[in-house]
């Protein structure tokens, strides 16, 4: 089947003196010229000179947002191109921040059309003269209608193009305030390397407010070079635990191993614990930061150590994360979480490989005899060793009860530890059928004991002041009111 070929014509960024002399000569001689928007100098004194053409600004009436108006005026052009050559006319350059025209290219892909692409200059040159910037610093353009807060490299030369008006210049002012400073100075580029060229700086907060928006528009948004002023990017967290480990940093930091800071993990992990069993969002927010370090000083020592690095991690739990959710990721459907969880096991059996391990293999947590008791429980549930309901774990609580109670009257301290094992170990079976973590309870009883008393010794200290004054049936008393005051039974 034969396709009719599509000429772009890049209109430039400025007026028709900046218009290559070649460019020109083709838009005077263009039969059937289109043209995305007429809002550009350069179509406005061609139009003068009487050259005809037909813009698609009505079919921005129609749509709610860009990605339609780009789609309708693709297709359009290429129902166009049916009937013959045409030529498409787009503002700067055809292939610098113009979806509609990378659209076309995948058409030509397909083989739907043929396309010319005749250049023109981009906005880029005249804006860096603009600003007196030097792109090999590193620089970003981004669309400012669908861009996103981590899209953004802080320390780069941010250009933002594609803000037309109030209405696109407060979704840009939003996303960049997740990251820069309210009062962070960008500056607002109009019509950059013409006789209309305008720059005007403004503080982040008043960018929706300025009235120099319109399609010749871009926003500058200069680099941060002060660590603190990055806090909120990863590369910053990244570059500060680098330096904390490197040979002129922390000494404390840099004698570290796994194995010294693994207290720590979990000491922050139950403090993170804490906040949420609280309710506190600052909390929170301070101990996921304090899990997060430690999340990436073991990684800065698994590349200290020349033995993995972060992008590993990344890598792993990334490639997992996908692979193990194809309901989301890919074209499996699922009717709820009950087939979720056993697509989970499924894949994740298919990614162990054919290695026959067993059953309570790597399920010991030395941090937490309880934590090793619930995941043993757990593992051998799944292969069908364990009661029918709680009714069988109940039962065998009575009996190690009993036999516990049994040892302490007549046994060893050899066989009352065993003994007192067997009793906590079926507890633990016991939360398990009632979906309860024996790790959290504890720590509750934990916290909630501790509370209570610090209260009885307020009591004593407001008292007598001394334990021993007090006989228990009065310190009970105490512990009775400081159940009350927490609202405790």
């Amino acid at each position: 089947m034969h396709v009719n070929t599509i000429t772009v014509l890049g209109l430039g960024a400025g007026d028709l003196d900046q218009l290559p002399l070649g460019v020109y000569k083709t838009l005077v001689k263009a039969q059937r010229l289109y043209v995305r928007t007429a809002e550009h100098p350069v179509l406005q004194e061609l139009g003068n000179e009487g050259i005809t053409y037909k813009s698609f600004d009505e079919i921005y009436e129609k749509h709610d947002g860009f990605e339609a108006v780009y789609q309708e005026i693709v297709e359009t052009l290429i129902t166009l191109a049916q009937s013959g050559p045409l030529f498409y006319a787009v503002p700067g350059h055809p292939l610098v921040a113009e979806q509609t025209v990378q659209w076309l290219v995948d058409a030509e892909k397909e083989g739907r059309i043929q396309l010319e692409i005749v250049g023109g200059q981009s906005f880029l040159d005249p804006i860096f003269n603009a600003l007196r910037i030097d792109p090999i610093e590193g620089f970003q353009l981004l669309d400012g209608t669908m861009f996103k807060r981590d899209d953004v490299h802080m320390s780069q030369h941010v250009l933002i193009a594609q803000v037309y008006d109030a209405y696109s210049a407060s979704d840009v002012k939003l996303t960049l305030m997740e990251k820069y400073p309210e009062d962070y100075l960008v500056t607002i580029v109009t019509a950059a390397g013409t006789s209309e060229e305008v720059l005007r700086v403004v503080p982040l907060f008043e960018l929706d407010r300025a009235t120099e928006l319109n399609n010749l528009t871009t926003i500058y948004v200069p680099p941060v070079s002060s660590r603190e002023e990055r806090i909120k990017e990863w590369s910053t967290f990244r570059e500060i635990i680098t330096k904390l480990r490197a040979p002129d940093g922390c000494p404390w930091d840099r004698e570290q191993t796994h194995e010294t800071l693994k207290k720590y993990l979990i000491e922050e992990v139950h403090e993170f614990l804490q906040a949420v069993n609280d309710q506190d969002d600052d909390g929170m927010i301070e101990e996921l930061g304090d899990v997060l370090l430690q999340v990436f000083l073991h990684a800065q020592i698994g590349e200290d150590n020349g033995y993995f690095s972060l992008e590993d991690v990344l890598e792993s739990v990334s490639s997992k994360m996908i692979h193990r959710h194809p309901h989301v990721f890919s074209d499996v459907e699922v009717e709820g979480t009950e087939d979720v969880l056993r697509n989970w096991q499924q894949l994740k059996s298919v990614e162990k490989g054919n290695h026959k391990k067993r059953i309570l293999e790597g399920q010991e947590r030395s941090e937490s005899s309880l934590l090793t008791s619930y995941n043993f429980q757990k593992s051998a549930a799944k292969v069908g060793f364990d009661w029918p309901n709680a009714e069988g774990a109940w039962l065998k609580f009575d009996e190690e009860w009993q036999e516990f109670k049994h040892e302490i009257t007549g046994g060893t301290a050899t066989s009352q530890l065993d003994e007192l094992g067997d009793v906590l170990f079926t507890i633990v079976n016991v939360a398990r059928f009632y979906g309860l973590s024996p790790e959290e309870a504890m720590m509750h009883a934990n916290r909630k004991f501790k509370t209570r008393f610090h209260c009885v010794e307020d009591s004593v200290a407001q008292g007598k002041g001394e334990f021993s004054a007090y006989t228990l049936n009065e310190l009970e008393k105490f512990w009775q009111q400081a159940k009350q005051i927490k609202g405790d039974v």
